[in-house]
């Protein structure tokens, strides 16, 4: 029963649901991102290099095999194409989350220029004698026969 109990406390953490959380808004992230490159960006580019379709780019390294108009073997391809997709899909990605990161950071830095909240006076002045008083210790080892003031 100790492992259920484990498992228990290590499934319902902080971490793991934020962890849980991220990972299903990712893959939508994702999703909406391909639709962005498929739908979007890439046919007004493919319109501007001469209505080139790069889901269709490929090289033929074996051509398919035919018999009696059926297919007996399919082709084999190099589709670079769907990797340029897939490389302008990743650059949005990162791109998208360097800005997150970047917003949350400065966020953080703003946060933490932030003014302490204000301290009371008599503590400010208490702290000072304190300091004053330990450097005053630590200066002279031992005490002087006379106070000169």
């Amino acid at each position: 029963m100790a492992f259920f109990e484990e498992f228990k406390k290590f499934a319902v953490k902080g971490n793991v649901i934020d962890l849980a959380v991220g990972v299903v808004i990712g893959a939508a992230f994702g999703t909406i991102t391909k639709s962005l490159v498929d739908d979007i960006i890439m046919p007004p580019l493919g319109l501007v290099i001469s209505n080139v379709d790069f889901s269709r780019l490929k090289f033929v390294l074996k051509d398919a095999v035919i018999e009696n108009g059926e297919v007996v073997e399919q082709a084999v391809t190099l589709n670079y194409g769907n990797f340029i997709q897939t490389v302008v899909n990743f650059f949005i990605i990162a791109f998208a989350i360097f800005l997150l990161v970047r917003t949350i950071n400065r966020l953080r830095e703003k946060e933490a220029a932030k003014p302490a909240a204000p301290v009371n006076k008599q503590e400010v002045l208490l702290a000072e004698i304190r300091d004053l008083l330990k450097k005053n210790n630590t200066d002279t080892p031992e005490a002087p026969d006379k106070v000169v003031v």
